[in-house]
């Protein structure tokens, strides 16, 4: 098997590696060229790419959604790419421009194309991007139904319950993780909102717990959120060591689907 198309070329470092990915590129080239050749963004480029292909194949609302979040964090990688200036090669921050509108454009006509589902994840999208009140009636009259039990859905309940009731907000987010399917992304905000609240609660412990196992689940450590850790350690006296492993287990008890919500 060949890998010959301009996305195989930048985002595979052997056909062997991502054979799937290779095979999906062969047979739906357009879409894996739907930007032009850079080196930005390409796991952005990617998760958008295989979005399109899955909507593609199943056309569901999922699957919409997921390609309106992908199309999201690509504009958003690449509005900051977008703004180094080559002084060689002024292509290519043209190329960028270029791709960062034609990401623009498609997220803003499969958001038109998308206005009227009544999929939850979908009228969450409305409420939240575009204060769409009708749209936010509409999902939470779905509130305690089965269509809102998954992870995701119940993240978005919380967003709404944050700033209304804070003890609804943690049974949500820890009602999201107890959902989470294993084999599947975590939502890193999630566990940030966690750490938010419990700050916010002085019950610095948590704040630790939390704070920690969102750091545990970045692709690198962050800095800041390292100082941060140390700072509650130190001015709280907290023991850091065994509140590491707790945040290690409870991350791990997520990822294998084995949460269970604790008393709050």
């Amino acid at each position: 098997m060949k890998c010959g198309s301009a996305f195989l070329a930048l985002f595979l470092t052997g056909c062997g590696d991502n054979v799937n990915l290779a095979q999906l590129c062969q047979d739906n080239e357009e879409i894996c060229n739907e930007f032009g050749q850079d080196s930005w963004c390409k796991s952005q480029r990617i998760d958008v790419a295989l979005n399109r292909i899955k909507v593609k194949n199943d056309n569901l609302d999922t699957g919409k959604y997921n390609l309106l979040i992908a199309y999201e964090g690509y504009i958003k990688c690449m509005s900051l790419a977008s703004q180094i200036q080559h002084i060689k090669l002024k292509e290519k921050t043209t190329l960028r421009k270029n791709n960062l509108l034609k990401a623009k454009a498609n997220l803003s006509l499969l958001s038109e194309q998308s206005a009227n589902s009544k999929h939850p994840h979908l009228l969450y999208y409305y409420w939240s991007r575009e204060s769409n009140k009708l749209a936010l009636e509409e999902f939470l009259a779905l509130e305690g139904s089965a269509i809102l039990e998954n992870s995701t859905a119940q993240y978005h309940l919380a967003t709404y319950y944050i700033k209304r009731n804070t003890k609804k907000t943690l049974g949500l987010l820890y009602r999201a993780l107890e959902l989470h399917p294993p084999g599947t992304n975590l939502s890193p905000e999630v566990l940030q909102t966690l750490a938010t609240i419990f700050t916010q609660k002085k019950q610095y412990k948590q704040a630790y717990i939390w704070l920690r196992t969102y750091q545990l689940l970045l692709d690198k450590p962050d800095d800041m959120i390292e100082t941060n850790l140390n700072g509650y350690q130190q001015a709280k006296k907290l023991d850091a060591d065994f509140l590491d492993k707790v945040a290690s287990t409870t991350l791990a008890k997520i990822e294998a689907g084995k949460f269970t919500s604790p008393n709050y």
